[in-house]
C-alpha cells in the first residue's frame, strides 16, 4: 500500500471518529426528543415489548443514554487526536490502542446487547466494528 491509500484510510479513520463525536452528543442531548424515535424504536421493544415506556423508566433511559453518549462522545474525541496525529506518523502503539480499545468494547457490547435480545444495538456495533476495522486492517503493515 502507498502513502496515497494509507491516508485515504487514514482520513476515514477520522471521519468515523467526527461521526462517533456527534453521534454521542446527539445522543447525550436528544435521546428523549423525536430525532432519537428511530433508535428507541430499535431498542425499547426488547425491555417494554410493544407498549408505552412507563415515564419512571423514560427517564431513567433518558439519563442512561445521556451519560452513555457523553462517554461515546469523549471515546471519539480521543479517538480523533489519535488518528489525527500519532496513527498519521504511523506510531504503532496508536494503531494497537485502537485495536484494543475497538475489540473490548465490541466484545462487551455485543454479548449484553445479544443476551438482552436488544438486536437492533448489536447490528448497528458490527456496522462500527466494520467502519473502524477497515482502516486498521488495511493499514497494520505501516506499523509494523
Amino acid at each position: 500500500m502507498d502513502n496515497k491509500q494509507f491516508a485515504f484510510w487514514q482520513r476515514w479513520l477520522v471521519a468515523v471518529s467526527v461521526i462517533v463525536v456527534v453521534f454521542g452528543l446527539f445522543m447525550a442531548f436528544f435521546n428523549r426528543t423525536p430525532l432519537f424515535a428511530l433508535f428507541n424504536q430499535g431498542v425499547d421493544p426488547a425491555f417494554w415489548g410493544t407498549g408505552a415506556v412507563l415515564v419512571e423508566a423514560g427517564r431513567f433511559q433518558g439519563w442512561a443514554y445521556g451519560v452513555l453518549g457523553a462517554t461515546m462522545a469523549g471515546w471519539g474525541l480521543t479517538l480523533l487526536f489519535v488518528a489525527r496525529q500519532a496513527f498519521l506518523r504511523k506510531e504503532r502503539w496508536a494503531w494497537n490502542s485502537i485495536l484494543a480499545g475497538i475489540l473490548l468494547w465490541f466484545v462487551v457490547d455485543e454479548y449484553i446487547s445479544l443476551a438482552s435480545g436488544v438486536y437492533f444495538n448489536a447490528a448497528f456495533n458490527l456496522v462500527f466494528l466494520v467502519l473502524v476495522g477497515l482502516p486498521l486492517i488495511f493499514t497494520q503493515r505501516h506499523f509494523e
